[in-house]
């Protein structure tokens, strides 16, 4: 490399787009980074170089891209450090977000037909008692509430243990292991300690559904004969995590404006539009190249970190016009939210039914429902693996 290429690399250098108290989200630099030629690079806290992707094209070209892996066991996979990083299958056997083809093939196979869409529309009358039963709890506690805590986190938290089969009165212990796996505040400690209950837990779960299967997803898993009891356990936890954090953050976020525009309540788009304005998985699908590979005009070498920004592919003015304006009434399909390829995320068809029920039947139940403090008060996720609000102050 010359000195002019190293003076080049050295000014597309920035610092890596950690959430920070106080700083609008999606961060204005990404607007910045897609004017640039070319692509900016980072370093992880962990000490891996990663490079940034903020353009839609590039986003989606790189989570298609098979020299692109997601396994975290390969050198030069971007972390923010032992804690807060995805955790490998020696840590977590069965964690599938973090396989290639094709192991993670093996696991798709077997969880793709429970979560299609038609097997959500046969399920909508369940999940519509859990948002009732939820909703009527909220009213029956009174005025004021946290939106958070009161409902946004039990509707999903209650779906995806009854869609797992396991009981409903565990939900606590649930919610209180999983909030320590999802922040970065947590310590090594505190992060092994969380696993290890959870996973025994499961463990457990999985020897009673061997003796006694169910209708449930921990069932269907044993019963395929295709993962091992510690897969299965370690499938589930990550089922589990993903089903309630992810859904109870959007469902939390989505509130908000509807708050002030409840019209849009039912309209077709506004769930497409809701997922796309907040993108709360922005920073989850780290890659790291197995091979050399050019995105965005950059040649990415192998052993290097990728970064595809799911909230600045969702800002992307050249796909969404006036990206930071809300509006339902764009054509917001095509985002990026859930991821895009082969690791598109399983649950995307629950997670728009869990949030289409949660606000019709909320503002359905409580009409005069509005916010208990100024929306610029509202107390965000600044520690956290995703993007979410840690309280949401309601009255009616």
């Amino acid at each position: 490399m010359t000195a002019t290429d190293v003076q080049g690399d050295a000014a597309r250098r920035v610092d890596f787009p950690f959430r920070r108290p106080g700083e609008p989200f999606p961060p204005p630099s990404y607007s910045a980074y897609r004017e640039r030629e070319g692509l900016v690079w980072s370093m992880m806290p962990g000490g891996q170089r990663v490079w940034l992707l903020t353009r839609f094209e590039d986003v989606r070209e790189a989570l298609l891209s098979p020299h692109l892996s997601s396994d975290s066991r390969n050198d030069g996979f971007p972390t923010p450090g032992r804690t807060g990083g995805p955790p490998s299958q020696t840590q977590i056997p069965g964690w599938f977000a973090t396989l290639d083809p094709p192991e993670h093939e093996r696991y798709r196979k077997v969880l793709m037909q429970p979560f299609t869409a038609r097997r959500m529309k046969e399920l909508r009358p369940r999940i519509q008692r859990v948002v009732e039963e939820c909703v009527e709890s909220l009213a029956a506690k009174g005025s004021p509430a946290d939106l958070v805590a009161d409902f946004a986190v039990p509707v999903p938290s209650l779906v995806i243990c009854e869609l797992l089969g396991v009981p409903r009165a565990d939900r606590a212990f649930f919610e209180s292991r999983i909030a320590v796996l999802v922040t970065l505040a947590a310590t090594d400690e505190q992060r092994d300690r969380a696993t290890t209950e959870l996973l025994r837990y499961l463990g457990r779960m999985v020897t009673i559904k061997r003796r006694r299967p169910g209708d449930d997803l921990i069932s269907t898993m044993i019963e395929s004969g295709e993962l091992t009891p510690m897969e299965v356990g370690g499938a589930a936890l990550l089922l589990l995590i993903a089903g309630q954090e992810t859904t109870a953050n959007n469902i939390a976020l989505g509130a908000v404006p509807l708050v002030s525009r409840p019209e849009w309540i039912g309209d077709e788009g506004i769930v497409d539009e809701l997922l796309r304005f907040y993108s709360v998985a922005d920073l989850v699908p780290l890659r790291v190249a197995v091979a050399d590979v050019e995105i965005g005009g950059q040649l990415i070498r192998a052993g290097e970190g990728v970064a595809p920004l799911v909230a600045a592919a969702n800002y992307d003015e050249t796909r969404f016009g006036c990206p930071h304006a809300f509006d339902p009434g764009r054509s917001a399909q095509g985002h990026v939210a859930f991821g895009h390829g082969r690791h598109k995320c399983l649950g995307q068809h629950l997670v728009r039914v869990e949030m289409e029920l949660a606000y019709r039947i909320l503002f359905d139940r409580l009409p005069t429902l509005r916010l208990a403090c100024p929306v610029e008060e509202l107390p965000y996720k600044d520690d956290g693996v995703l993007y979410g609000l840690a309280a949401l102050p309601v009255r009616w």
